[in-house]
């Protein structure tokens, strides 16, 4: 009397059993063996299933039919030549090269922003993304480089001597008179002479080189003889100014440059001395370099550049600091100089 509800409860579970096999295919699968599942662990380690949306099943599927259903080939094992594009030992970017273009790569489509015009038009601007601090093409100004810069004295408020002025007047007196000014003493030296020398074109859109070496010309300055390029600038900013950006490439010794801006009368208009170059150590790529940021000023009347040294610069050093410890970068009158036009 007391064991029919137990054969009951036998027959129920088995009748139970016999039907979650039948919705599970047979009894033969299990839900994670099953098309348009897959099987992860959450954070307590329990073993989840969730469905794969009928669309991607269905490209699956359909992908599945147009290949005839053969998977035994494993695309990632193919044994496939390597593409042009492939990255090998040989042509893997280096790192920094790769943050001076924004981490764009070749081939890449430059990032753009849109803007409205004054007439409403929409417009696209292009720029390179720059990770230390500023984007070309929608960035803050550069910062200029410290140095001395020269000008006409009659731009600092002296005046031109009255009629009848001796010049003698001051040693008979016994007054000293005011030294020439470096502005002053650089013309006595330059540039009018320049006008029938060889000169160098301007490159946009790239650092182009000027080279100082034993071949190169060689004129009298006011602070010493020194090897000089004359440079034309850019035409295309001859009515507004820009930015140079001038390094100075350290290979067994580094050319310090001075920096002198001519009309197109060649008569000076302004000399940059004493710029304050930050330095960029070596790579496995390229040099170390002294690095300068100078304006041009072409809407002021400036049209060529002069590339020099002093003597007293081209005779010291330039000391950095290094892991392992202070190193002293030796000056010379020879060297290679990089120069390129900063667009912002």
């Amino acid at each position: 009397m007391k064991l029919a509800p137990v054969k009951g409860l036998s027959i129920l579970c088995l009748t139970a059993t016999l039907m979650a096999g039948c919705q599970l295919g047979g009894g033969s699968s299990s839900v994670a063996e099953r098309e348009g599942y897959f099987t992860w662990v959450d954070e307590q380690g329990r073993v989840r299933y969730t469905r794969i949306p009928e669309s991607d099943a269905s490209v699956e599927r359909a992908q599945d039919n147009d290949t005839g259903g053969d998977q035994t080939q494993d695309p990632f094992l193919a044994n496939t030549p390597p593409n042009d594009a492939d990255y090998t030992a040989e042509n893997y970017p280096d790192g920094d090269a790769l943050a001076d273009k924004g981490f764009v790569r070749d081939g890449q489509r430059q990032p753009y922003f849109t803007w409205l015009d004054a007439q409403g038009n929409v417009r696209v601007s292009y720029y390179t993304p720059d990770f230390n601090g500023r984007q070309k093409g929608h960035a803050s100004p550069v910062n200029l480089t410290p140095a001395s810069v020269h000008l006409p004295s009659q731009s600092v408020g002296e005046i031109d001597p009255v009629e009848g002025y001796d010049p003698n007047a001051f040693a008979v007196l016994g007054i000293e008179q005011q030294p020439a000014s470096e502005f002053d003493d650089f013309v006595e030296y330059c540039c009018a002479e320049l006008a029938n020398k060889d000169y160098q074109t301007w490159v946009e859109g790239s650092e182009f080189g000027v080279q100082m070496d034993s071949d190169t010309p060689r004129h009298l300055f006011n602070s010493g003889e020194s090897p000089y390029q004359l440079i034309a600038l850019p035409l295309s900013a001859a009515k507004s100014g820009f930015v140079m950006r001038l390094r100075a490439y350290d290979h067994h010794g580094v050319f310090v440059p001075s920096l002198a801006f001519l009309d197109r009368d060649f008569r000076v208009v302004r000399v940059v001395t004493d710029l304050v170059m930050d330095y960029t150590p070596e790579n496995w790529h390229r040099r170390g370099y002294l690095e300068a940021w100078v304006p041009a000023l072409p809407g002021q009347g400036e049209r060529w550049l002069v590339l020099y040294t002093r003597s007293r610069d081209s005779e010291g050093q330039t000391v950095i600091t290094t892991d392992a410890g202070p190193k002293a970068i030796a000056h010379a009158d020879t060297g290679e100089l990089g120069i390129a036009t900063f667009e912002p």
